[in-house]
């Protein structure tokens, strides 16, 4: 009986999850807010539904009364979430509201079938982070983008990024500081600050000595995450920077000219860390070393095949083989048990929040706000690039999460805070459409009357024959 339920529910959320990353990528490209007002109601309804469904399937498995009880609390959250985001901030985007709410559905489900204790404290984490980042929106509308500031927080930015070098090393790499029994990864938090920093670097000048002072502060970010092995994080690092430059300056021959130096660094790095060998040895073949460092690419890629464009239905698959499953490879783990279809529709998704984040930076006018927009939208766009190319071997695993869907804390409250500052600028745009129209409008108003006073005039003086 439950696996006929899980069947039928595996179809259910494959119709709706393309119902709705249709009316995502509609989305992207309708500029009349009060004209998609129904389509993100329908999106409301989609979301819960999915989130219902899936659930469902669960609890047939499962027949835990717990997961009922999760399951609940899970809707008062998105529920209450959206009303006090959608109460506070009347002008926010909505679309990305529902694409942060369709994507946490997901990894809901997904963690909870994984494992239900790590469910229960990533919903946790979402919920604090929720509270927290409530205020970003209005904390950076009123941030000055002043060089005192910038240079503090570059400052401590660095220091907490070497404070990862004395760390106890995880797969490789340093990536977090253990504070008490909560682990935090520094590098989630300082890539918000590094943008910043760097926006605020070029946003009034961006002549050859600004180019030269700013490769130098990012240089100084990617080196430490270079000595930690965190090579996923500093390539997040460096690409941003790229993108930064080139929208700054204009002049695509720093661009070529940086991703030429990272070439060559990532050859280095190559030679110099074993950590990178064994990544690149896995990507090349995994199946001649499945037993060693391949084993996890390996089952990545066995769960793929087996879940085929419709997955093999939640609880019929084994996701579990794969080693960390909950952080570096959730999407092997959606797609093998939800279908590709889904994992398809997930990644697609995370690409219209990127679209949605540069739709909304290239229509600002201040140079800094324009600038921290294209860098949030690089970090986050390469970040999903890195885990499912990583996931699908398009490249070598690099070990980074897939935000707002992997298992992780820092990863959460760091997209919440990223997403918080998109709202902000988004918020900002409408802010400068509104008064622009009511100057246009005033215009018009003004041109008419003085046509209507022209012609008055005109018919007043004309001697009547």
């Amino acid at each position: 009986m439950a696996g006929v339920v899980t069947t039928i529910c595996k179809y259910i959320i494959i119709v709706l999850s393309m119902l709705y990353t249709i009316g995502a990528i509609s989305a992207i490209f309708k500029n009349k807010v009060r004209k998609l007002e129904w389509s993100y109601y329908r999106q409301n309804l989609i979301v819960f539904l999915i989130h219902a469904v899936g659930y469902f399937a669960i609890v047939m498995n499962t027949q835990k009364i717990q997961m009922v009880i999760f399951y609940i609390a899970q809707v008062l959250f998105f529920v209450i979430y959206l009303s006090l985001y959608r109460g506070i901030y009347r002008k926010a985007c909505t679309a990305l509201l529902n694409h942060m709410l369709f994507l946490l559905s997901i990894s809901f489900i997904i963690l909870a079938r994984l494992s239900f204790d790590k469910a229960l404290k990533q919903f946790i984490i979402v919920c604090v982070a929720a509270i927290v980042t409530l205020i970003v929106p209005k904390m950076f509308a009123k941030l000055k983008a002043a060089r005192t500031w910038a240079a503090v927080t570059g400052i401590v930015g660095i220091l907490l990024l070497c404070l990862v070098l004395i760390s106890e090393k995880v797969f490789g790499a340093n990536l977090s500081i253990q504070i008490g029994p909560i682990a935090v990864q520094p590098s989630e938090f300082v890539k918000i600050s590094y943008v910043l920093l760097v926006a605020v670097l070029f946003r009034e000048r961006s002549d050859f000595q600004r180019v030269v002072f700013g490769t130098a502060i990012a240089a100084a970010h990617v080196l430490v995450l270079v000595l930690a092995t965190d090579l996923g994080g500093a390539l997040i690092y460096f690409c941003s920077y790229l993108c930064i430059i080139l929208v700054a300056t204009k002049k695509p021959a720093y661009f070529f000219a940086g991703a030429g130096l990272g070439s060559a660094a990532a050859v280095v790095a190559y030679f110099l860390f074993s950590h990178v060998r064994a990544r690149v040895a896995a990507w090349r073949d995994p199946w001649s070393i499945f037993y060693n460092a391949g084993n996890q690419l390996g089952n990545s890629l066995f769960g793929i095949a087996s879940g085929g464009w419709f997955g093999q239905g939640l609880y019929q698959g084994s996701p579990k083989k794969i080693s960390v499953v909950e952080k570096d490879f959730i999407f092997a783990a959606i797609t093998e048990e939800m279908g590709a279809i889904v994992a398809i529709c997930v990644l697609i998704v995370s690409l219209c929040c990127v679209l949605m984040f540069i739709k909304v930076a290239i229509h600002l006018y201040i140079p800094f706000y324009k600038l921290v927009g294209v860098g949030l939208a690089c970090i986050y766009g390469f970040q999903v690039f890195l885990t499912v190319g990583g996931t699908i071997r398009f490249i070598p695993s690099t070990g980074v999460t897939l935000p707002l869907v992997s298992y992780g804390g820092s990863s959460i409250l760091s997209t919440f805070i990223i997403f918080g500052i998109i709202q902000e600028l988004y918020i900002k745009r409408r802010n400068e459409e509104d008064r622009i129209e009511k100057r246009k409008k005033e215009d018009s108003i003004y041109t008419r009357r003085n046509l209507a006073r022209g012609r008055e005039r005109r018919s007043k003086e004309t001697p009547l024959r």
